[in-house]
């Protein structure tokens, strides 16, 4: 018989949609015109809406019970519920990691709408200020539930 494995807990990835994607290739395709017109070295714009896709694919938040991971184009920050001291909004409605010195890091692709479900994702540990989730015990909801649904 095997022995069971502990559930790996909520996992609530926040990430730029797919549609931006979109908005990219219609870049591409404008593009075309003027990277391929005789002029050499044009075709180097190409480099812009690959850059856009990098964006895209790379940035990201994911939100578990062990923490925080943070993924930016050009690094990776794991941050454990326990570091944390809070999350702070800006006045452009971002949100930000406060942690035990003071510092913040600001959670890409997060929103002052989400924090609900960062509540769920981290067991209680933060907080959810909006109080959407104050009666719901984040072991009562089955791993496809999410608050609000009838």
């Amino acid at each position: 018989m095997a022995d069971k494995q502990p559930e790996p807990g909520r996992k609530a990835v926040f990430r730029i949609p797919g549609t931006a994607f979109l908005a990219i290739v219609f870049l591409m395709v404008c593009l075309i015109p003027v990277s391929f017109n005789g002029v050499p070295g044009l075709w180097a714009l190409y480099l812009v809406p690959l850059g856009l896709i990098l964006f895209v694919v790379r940035t990201r938040t994911v939100a578990t019970a062990q923490g925080l991971a943070i993924r930016t184009v050009f690094g990776h920050r794991d941050l454990p519920w326990e570091a944390l001291k809070g999350l702070a909004i800006t006045k452009r409605s971002k949100v930000r990691a406060v942690l035990g010195d003071g510092s913040q890091i600001t959670l890409p692709t997060v929103r002052p709408r989400h924090l609900p479900v960062i509540s769920l994702a981290s067991g209680g540990r933060v907080k959810d200020p909006s109080g959407l989730t104050d009666d719901i015990a984040p072991e009562d909801l089955a791993p496809g539930d999410s608050p609000g649904q009838d």
